[in-house]
């Protein structure tokens, strides 16, 4: 219902030609409007073609380019992605290989250290045995030649007891012959 007023009001002021033009507005006298038109059609299609043909591409082309820019960008980070993860792999099969060469380098030096110990061990080994070989020789010849020594302190303690107790001095010959037979019986539980 307001449309209609509002066309019929419309109506009544075309027909009576009672429009602001004489009152001082010329762009709402009828006869103006022609030009009027004309200009703004003209105005609006080179706004609209300047706008179309000039900006309307520069703002699309931006908008690609920033939608490609991200594309990019994702891809390449998806890319360093990738790479990083390969290098983290590369880097913990490097670490673990790392690992088995330490436990195999531990376990070559533990086994030729053993070997070193068993090898030095064997030698000392020999070389005490040899000592006490030789200490044995020493001793045996020690003894052998200390038998004879003690023949000749036992027969000269023997005389001299022999002397000091009955004041007689008896023959070497016989006290050396008795002492011999004493040593000969009894040298078998010291030598």
């Amino acid at each position: 219902m307001d449309r209609y007023l509002s066309f019929i009001i419309a109506l009544l002021a075309i027909q009576n030609y009672s429009f602001a033009a004489e009152v001082g507005m010329p762009q709402l006298d009828p006869k103006y409007w022609a030009s009027q038109a004309f200009w703004l059609i003209l105005v609006f299609t080179i706004l609209y073609i300047s706008i179309a043909k000039f900006y309307l591409p520069k703002i699309k082309n931006n908008l690609d380019n920033r939608e490609n820019k991200i594309k990019d960008d994702l891809e390449d980070a998806n890319k360093f992605k990738d790479l990083s993860e390969s290098k983290l792999k590369e880097y913990e099969k490097i670490l673990e290989d790392a690992k088995k060469e330490v436990i195999k380098i531990h376990v070559d030096s533990k086994n030729k250290l053993d070997r070193d110990i068993q090898i030095k061990k064997l030698a000392i080994e020999k070389e005490i045995e040899k000592e006490i070989t030789k200490a044995q020789k020493d001793i045996s010849e020690l003894k052998k030649n200390s038998i004879s020594d003690i023949q000749k302190i036992s027969e000269n303690i023997t005389s001299n007891i022999i002397e000091t107790i009955s004041g007689d001095k008896l023959n070497e010959s016989s006290i050396k012959a008795a002492v011999e037979e004493i040593t000969k019986k009894n040298q078998s539980k010291y030598l």
